[in-house]
């Protein structure tokens, strides 16, 4: 009776101590958020920082102090989660992208964006994937146990021999494997490049760095996902057709999903108004939806990021102008905060958690593996971005007869370099991929794991700093003229921000031609022109938008007509 009751006591104890650590965890981990926030403004005017290297630098400094104070037993204060990344972080992210995106920009470079980010993706991960087969072979570095599926398969020989793997398992079974490592090294992250760029100085080049970045992480995780929901248990000829329409499947019924969620809450705030009575619950209705289009995504195994990002476009176009003024501000800047607050805690996450010491531990006999491994990553990344930027810039260049419509070389070269840091997506899919609940089963799991950290730091540290003396060097800064200025402070200029605080999409935008020739050769009926119509006619009466919200006393009609 008295040994239960002390180990009830004892269990009680550990359980406050447990609640008080994590407490502790929270409270420091706050903290390092206001002191990369802080730093980061210091460091604002820096040649060679901007806030997602400070923020990653700092993890790290902080993970080594941590490993230090606790005898070289841990390194974080929290665990990488994949929940935590894909339900909780990443979501604002990608809808602040979509909400605050300038949709006639977007839409204007709609299929070159696309040719990059979805095509060059599927181009990218298969110059990694066969790169991976190639090299992989020559590396004498153990056995891998993929997944743990050995023994579920029948012996099926392989027309190679790797030493990387050596299992009895399906070839098409191998084949994914690889192609998931594929998927994985294809998903960038733009971020660092998008900071130094100038959207008044580069419209053109700013709306294809992020159109791709988000399109390219989209893309990237309905191709894991495609691969690792495969069924091995019917193989047959068709089975690259049918992976293709999978694919395909995924990311179309993801866009129409976010579109539907979006006209839904623009439909429901129209009708019903809430501004009449609290400016708190529509901005919350807002929210919510958005983020019930990702949770449902999720729920019928679709792609959330694509899911939350059209959800966002819709919403701006429709929902936005739905609700009250100060609505509409509450909710760009809150929206805008919380992506910004969820980058800088991703980059500190993944900062103090690259050294953790479990996974380390597993390559300490042999680091040179990790060191190889993360190299030939290194060389294949760069060669698979190189496979598609150049030549579907090429073919993007045939399409277009304006000169200022081409991308140049050295823009090129700019769209190739921001495509070779690699962030937190990466580091997510392999923890999905070679972990199970967050830690490595295998010695070749954690080579993985430790080669994605390595690729994930050198690319973000050496080529994120290196980013603004390239694109300094490659696009100097034009002398800002008093013209210029005034151009630049009207938001229907033609060089209008690709993001930007108007949310302005006006058919009144646009260049006047310079001469009589260009004027003649403008086309006067174009893909947005009928959009237009159609929107004008049929949508934006039933979901509302600029111009057709119904008057109600104290609505933003009121003042947005005059």
């Amino acid at each position: 009776m008295v040994a239960s009751q002390v180990a009830a006591v004892l269990s009680n104890l550990q359980t406050l101590y447990s609640d008080h650590a994590s407490v502790v965890s929270m409270n420091l981990f706050v903290a390092l958020l206001c002191t990369s926030i802080v730093i980061s403004h210091l460091l604002e005017e820096n040649r060679w920082m901007n806030g997602s290297i400070t923020a990653l630098i700092i993890g790290l400094l902080t993970g080594v102090i941590i490993l230090l104070a606790s005898g070289g037993k841990s390194s974080r204060l929290l665990v990488f989660s994949q929940d935590l990344f894909f339900i909780y972080l990443l979501p604002p992210i990608i809808f602040n992208a979509g909400f605050s995106v300038k949709k006639k920009q977007f839409f204007r470079n709609f299929i070159t964006i696309m040719l990059f980010g979805a095509v060059g993706t599927l181009i990218s991960c298969t110059i990694i994937s066969i790169g991976v087969i190639k090299f992989f072979k020559e590396m004498d570095i153990g056995s891998l146990d993929v997944g743990g599926f050995i023994g579920i398969f029948p012996y099926c020989p392989l027309p190679f021999q790797t030493g990387l793997i050596h299992v009895s398992a399906s070839y098409y079974f191998l084949l994914l494997q690889f192609s998931a490592i594929g998927a994985i090294f294809a998903a960038t992250d733009s971020v660092c490049t998008l900071q130094v760029l100038n959207q008044d100085e580069t419209p053109l080049l700013y709306s294809l760095v992020f159109g791709e970045g988000v399109v390219n992480d989209a893309t990237s995780v309905v191709l894991f996902n495609a691969i690792q929901s495969f069924d091995l248990t019917n193989t047959s000829p068709g089975i690259a057709l049918h992976f293709i329409g999978k694919f395909f499947y995924l990311f179309s019924a993801s866009t129409l999903l976010g579109v539907v969620v979006g006209l839904v809450s623009a439909y429901i705030i129209k009708t019903l108004y809430f501004g009449r009575h609290s400016t708190d619950r529509e901005f919350a209705l807002m929210m919510l939806m958005a983020y019930l289009s990702y949770i449902m995504a999720e729920l019928f195994y679709l792609s959330g990021i694509l899911t939350v990002f059209f959800c966002g476009i819709v919403m701006s176009h429709y929902t936005w102008h739905n609700v009250t003024e100060s609505s509409r501000v509450t909710s760009k800047h809150a929206f805008a905060t919380l992506s910004f607050v969820a980058e800088i805690f991703i980059f500190l996450y993944v900062g103090m958690d690259a050294l953790g010491i479990e996974t380390w531990s597993f390559v300490n006999d042999r680091p040179g593996a990790s060191i190889m491994v993360s190299s030939v990553l290194l060389l294949l990344v760069m060669a698979g971005r190189a496979a598609f930027v150049f030549p579907l810039s090429f073919l993007t260049n045939l399409a277009k007869k304006s000169p200022s419509e081409k991308i140049s070389f050295r823009e090129q070269i700019i769209i190739w370099w921001s495509g070779l840091m690699r962030g937190a997506v990466s580091m997510a899919l392999a923890y999905n991929q070679f972990t199970k609940g967050g830690h490595t089963q295998s010695r070749l799991d954690a080579i993985m794991i430790t080669s994605t950290i390595t690729v994930v730091l050198f690319s973000t540290v050496v080529f994120g700093l290196l980013t603004k003396p390239l694109i300094r060097f490659l696009i100097p800064h034009p002398k800002v003229t008093t013209s210029m200025r005034s151009g630049q402070s009207s938001p229907k200029s033609a060089t209008t921000p690709f993001l930007g605080d108007s949310f302005d999409d006006s058919p009144k935008g646009g260049q006047r031609p310079s001469s009589i020739r260009a004027l003649l050769t403008t086309p006067t009926h174009t893909v947005h022109h009928y959009w237009r119509k159609f929107d004008n006619a049929f949508m934006r009466p039933m979901f509302g938008g600029r111009g057709f919200v119904p008057f109600v006393p104290g609505s933003p009609t009121k003042r947005s007509e005059h």
